[in-house]
C-alpha cells in the first residue's frame, strides 16, 4: 500500500500539506472554497475540522480579514494581561510598546493574511530614520514575535514574519568604544557620602545598599524575617516597584507593588559585612520610636524600610531625597543604581572572581556581569599578569 505523502503543496519555498473544503456557492453561483495548510495531513485536517466546527457553532471567522492591530489588542488585553506568568511591570511595558508603536502606526491596519516580513522591516527602518534606538526596535520586535507565534498557533498565519533571520534590527551608530559608561562612586566620593549621612533620613538605605549591592526594589521590599543576624546573610525573594496597573479597558493607574524578583537567579541568599549589623539595630529602634509617635496612624508591617507612619517607601520621594543629598554634598549626580555598581566595582578591585560577583548581584549569567563591568575587568587582568614578575627577578 502506497504511503500518504507528508506534504503535497509548496508555497514560498516551504512545503505544507493542503486540504480544501467547499463551503457552498456565492451569489453568482461560483463555488466557495477554503484551503487549510499544515505540517502534515493530520495537522491540516485538524485545522479544517476546527473551522467547520466553528461554522456549526455560529463562530464562522474569516481569518483572511483579520487586522493586525485589532487582534494584537485582543491578545494583549484578554490573554497576556491575565496570564499568571506576566508581572504588572512587564505588562505595563508591553502595553506601552503597543500604544506607542502599534496603535496609529503604519502596520496597525494590515491584514494578517497579507503581511510579509518586508513590511515589518520597512517599518523598523522608518522608526530608525526618525530617531528611535535599536534597543527600542529590538523590544518591539520581541513583542511582535510573541504575538505572531500566537497567530501561527491559532491558524491566523502560516508562518511568523519575525522568526529566524527574516528581520534585521537597524543598528545604532557607533559613537565610541563604549556608548554609556557605568556610573559608580570613587573612594573619595564614598567617603564624602558616608560622612554626610550621619543624620540623614537615607543613611540606612544608602549604606546597606553600598554593603550588599541589592537592586533598589529588592532593598525596599526587605522584611525582618529575610535577615539572619547570626550567619550575617540576607535572603532576597521579593521586589518593590512603582508601575502602571492597566485594566482591560486600557485605563492606567500608577501604584507601588510587591512582586517576585526579575528572574530566578535574583532569588538568592547573600552575605553582608559585619559593619552593617549596627545599622539594622538602629532601624529596629527607629521603627519602635516611629510607632509610638504615630500611635493609631501607624501601619504595622514586617518591612524594614518604612516611612514615619509605617508605609512603604515611595520610589519618587526616595529619588528626590537622594538627588538633593548629592547636591548638598557637592557630589556629581549619579543614578541611585550607581550604589549597586559601586559595590560590584569595589569587589572586583579586591580581586573577587567574576562568577562570585555575578552570583552576589543576581545576574542570570556571568556574561551580563562581564559586559557591564568592562571598566574593571581589564585592570584585573593586568594585575594578575603582573604577579608573574617574580619569575624574572634574576634578569
Amino acid at each position: 500500500m502506497a504511503r500518504e505523502p507528508k506534504t503535497n503543496y509548496e508555497k514560498n519555498g516551504v512545503k505544507y500539506y493542503r486540504v480544501t473544503v467547499t463551503l457552498g456557492r456565492d451569489c453568482n453561483g461560483k463555488l466557495i472554497r477554503k484551503e487549510f495548510y499544515g505540517k502534515n495531513k493530520k495537522d491540516a485536517e485538524e485545522k479544517k475540522d476546527q473551522y467547520l466546527n466553528g461554522i456549526n457553532e455560529g463562530l464562522n471567522i474569516d481569518f483572511s480579514n483579520v487586522i493586525l492591530g485589532n487582534l494584537m489588542r485582543s491578545w494583549l488585553f484578554e490573554i497576556v494581561r491575565i496570564s499568571s506568568n506576566i508581572k504588572p511591570a512587564s505588562f505595563s511595558r508591553y502595553e506601552g510598546v503597543f500604544r506607542n508603536y502599534i496603535e496609529n502606526s503604519l502596520i496597525y491596519n494590515i491584514k494578517l493574511s497579507d503581511l510579509k516580513s518586508i513590511q515589518i522591516q520597512r517599518y523598523y527602518n522608518n522608526l530608525k530614520s526618525i530617531g528611535k534606538s535599536s534597543n527600542s526596535i529590538k523590544y518591539l520586535n520581541k513583542l511582535l514575535k510573541q504575538f505572531f507565534n500566537y497567530c501561527v498557533d491559532e491558524g491566523y498565519m502560516l508562518k511568523n514574519p519575525c522568526s529566524g533571520k527574516r528581520i534585521v534590527i537597524p543598528s545604532d551608530e557607533i559613537v565610541g568604544p563604549q556608548d554609556e559608561e557605568v556610573e559608580y562612586f570613587t573612594d573619595e566620593e564614598v567617603k564624602i557620602l558616608v560622612d554626610g549621612l550621619s543624620k540623614h533620613s537615607l543613611k540606612h538605605i544608602i549604606l546597606i545598599n553600598l554593603g550588599t549591592g541589592m537592586r533598589r526594589g529588592e532593598l525596599l521590599a526587605l522584611q525582618w524575617d529575610d535577615i539572619n543576624f547570626q550567619s550575617k546573610e540576607i535572603c532576597i525573594k521579593r521586589s518593590l516597584s512603582k508601575t502602571y496597573l492597566i485594566d482591560e479597558d486600557g485605563s492606567r493607574k500608577k501604584q507601588t507593588i510587591i512582586q517576585t524578583p526579575k528572574n530566578s537567579h535574583s532569588i538568592r541568599t547573600i552575605p553582608f559585612p559585619e559593619s552593617l549589623l549596627p545599622l539594622f539595630k538602629e532601624l529596629e529602634i527607629k521603627q519602635k520610636k516611629d510607632k509610638l509617635a504615630a500611635g493609631e496612624l501607624y501601619v504595622n508591617s514586617d518591612y524594614i524600610f518604612t516611612t514615619a507612619i509605617g508605609n512603604l517607601i515611595d520610589v519618587g520621594n526616595l529619588y528626590n531625597s537622594y538627588a538633593s543629598l548629592l547636591k548638598k554634598l557637592n557630589i556629581k549626580h549619579k543614578k541611585f543604581h550607581a550604589l549597586r555598581h559601586t559595590y560590584a566595582t569595589k569587589l572586583f578591585e579586591q580581586g573577587i572572581p567574576l562568577k562570585t560577583v555575578s552570583q552576589l548581584l543576581g545576574h542570570s549569567n556571568i556574561e551580563i556581569t562581564a559586559n557591564i563591568y568592562t571598566h574593571v575587568i581589564p585592570k584585573q587582568k593586568v594585575d594578575a599578569v603582573e604577579k608573574l614578575n617574580y619569575m624574572f627577578k634574576s634578569l
